[in-house]
């Protein structure tokens, strides 16, 4: 089940504008053209940011996603007439064959369980043509991301066109292993809702992502940095053997 963040409407209306500036989907949009792909998937395609910008292009896109609020949003976009939206998860593309599976943003990290994990990227490898890519970032854990999700270092106000000024931050509430639980908190001032979220994410090493990629059919071709990150988040390019 998706998280509240993704799939209350009303959070859902305001996510881009608290996402703010999309630069670092830059790096995805320029693998498109380095690996010649025309036709792609975005799992956990969210409210529909890359997919419909990916379109714009003239790529063919499928995004697929399990929270339908945010799957409401994607729909009203420019150019999201010329993207295939699925509500579901990556198994539910199938069949499908695809240059390149994406994943974005956190969604390589929502994955709580071995067997979740690995499922999703055997449904990415399903969805590819032989040597197809998939494509994803997860945080490195070695950086300890989590130690500044606290509200003085996350709390922010913003302003919505529809809600006008809206108040968030996150802070962690609990750590287990490779398991960080947190909760994003979000007023509305202009009547004073308040509607909370609570997300766990896990923090993969390198050789554990490795390892579930190769027992998957995959050869890691490369792991890259993220340029609006450096040195925080790991980029995995996988080829479909």
């Amino acid at each position: 089940m998706p998280d509240p963040i993704f799939d209350n409407a009303r959070l859902a209306a305001v996510h881009d504008v608290i996402e703010g500036d999309r630069s670092d989907l830059d790096p995805y949009v320029a693998m498109v053209d380095e690996f010649g792909a025309s036709r792609v998937v975005d799992i956990g395609c969210g409210t529909g940011t890359f997919a419909t910008l990916l379109a714009s292009r003239g790529v063919d896109v499928v995004g697929v996603d399990p929270a339908g609020a945010s799957l409401d949003i994607a729909r009203q976009k420019p150019h999201a007439d010329n993207v295939t939206w699925v509500h579901g998860t990556a198994p539910d593309v199938l069949p499908l064959q695809v240059d390149l599976a994406f994943m974005t943003a956190n969604v390589a990290q929502v994955f709580l369980t071995d067997e979740d994990w690995l499922g999703t990227i055997i449904a990415a490898h399903s969805a590819l043509r032989p040597g197809g890519r998939l494509i994803f970032e997860s945080r490195d854990p070695a950086r300890r991301a989590w130690e500044r999700w606290i509200r003085d270092q996350t709390y922010e106000v913003v302003s919505t066109p529809r809600d006008g000024e809206v108040e968030n931050w996150a802070h962690v509430i609990h750590v287990d292993g490779a398991l960080v639980t947190f909760d994003s908190p979000t007023i509305f001032r202009n009547d004073g809702a308040r509607i909370d979220s609570t997300s766990t994410l896990r923090f993969r090493s390198r050789d554990e992502l490795t390892a579930s990629l190769e027992d998957a059919g995959f050869t890691v071709e490369a792991i890259r940095d993220a340029p609006d990150r450096p040195g925080r988040e790991l980029v995995f390019v996988a080829r479909k053997n």
